[in-house]
């Protein structure tokens, strides 16, 4: 029987170490816990304005259609790289052919829609990273031919800085409110036991323009005020109650 139980003791310390290392203990907590959900914001002036723009033509054929597009297309781009915007900062978001019909009834007699031509459109997400000039390069684009803009969005380039005194701000106010429950309740201290963080960088607290169409004959210099944008942290926290 001693001998047995030596083979069993050999056996056991010989096992791989990988096997013993899938042996998990988990220890339940046997305290009262709080759970806070808390977000906080930090805001500041934004840095970058995103803006869409492109342009629209329309022709007899699709061809034509694409060509005229094509060549007005080109002009704008190169507009915007002489104001200084790098080739990183434009990028094509959509290219659209389509063909057009005209739907009225103008002399009263039931007809089919009559077909007019072809409507082609390109259209362009612009990054702006000189916020002083974003309403001179509205207008540098309705210059160079755009016939449609959207935006601006103002967002800030890094916002980690601006995240980092949020994620501080929302874990002050949750153990503030998690030693307020402990007090309450009876209990002298409250212990973190977990936290869980989303969040959201440099988002404008409401869009700045709404969707536009330009004339060639617009204002000299587009009025634009970028106000504030916020950064900020939501923290899921869970606080064990401790006597």
């Amino acid at each position: 029987m001693k001998s047995a139980f030596a083979l069993m003791a050999l056996g056991a310390a010989a096992l791989p170490v990988a096997a013993l290392a899938q042996t998990s203990v988990t220890i339940a907590e046997t305290a009262p816990v709080v759970t806070l959900t808390i977000t906080e914001s930090v805001e500041s002036a934004p840095d970058v304005a995103t803006v869409g723009t492109g342009v629209q033509t329309r022709a007899p054929t699709a061809q034509a259609a694409m060509q005229q597009n094509a060549a007005q297309t080109e002009k704008l781009i190169a507009a915007l790289a002489k104001a200084g915007i790098a080739k990183k900062d434009i990028q094509t978001s959509g290219i659209n052919l389509s063909a057009q019909y005209d739907y009225s009834n103008q002399d009263g007699q039931p007809q089919g829609p009559r077909f007019i031509g072809y409507e082609a459109s390109n259209q362009l997400t612009v990054t702006l990273r000189d916020i002083k000039r974003v309403g001179a390069s509205l207008d540098a684009m309705v210059a160079a031919g755009a016939t449609n803009i959207n935006g601006p969005t103002f967002t800030i380039d890094d916002p980690s800085p601006l995240l980092v005194q949020a994620r501080g701000q929302a874990l002050k106010s949750a153990k503030a409110q998690a030693d307020f429950y402990a007090q309450a309740a009876g209990y002298r201290t409250a212990r973190l036991v977990t936290i869980a963080e989303s969040n959201s960088g440099g988002q404008p607290p409401m869009p700045m323009l709404q969707s536009a169409r330009f004339k060639a004959d617009a204002a000299p210099t587009t009025p634009v005020e970028p106000g504030q944008v916020s950064a900020a942290v939501t923290l899921t926290v869970q606080y064990a109650l401790e006597k």
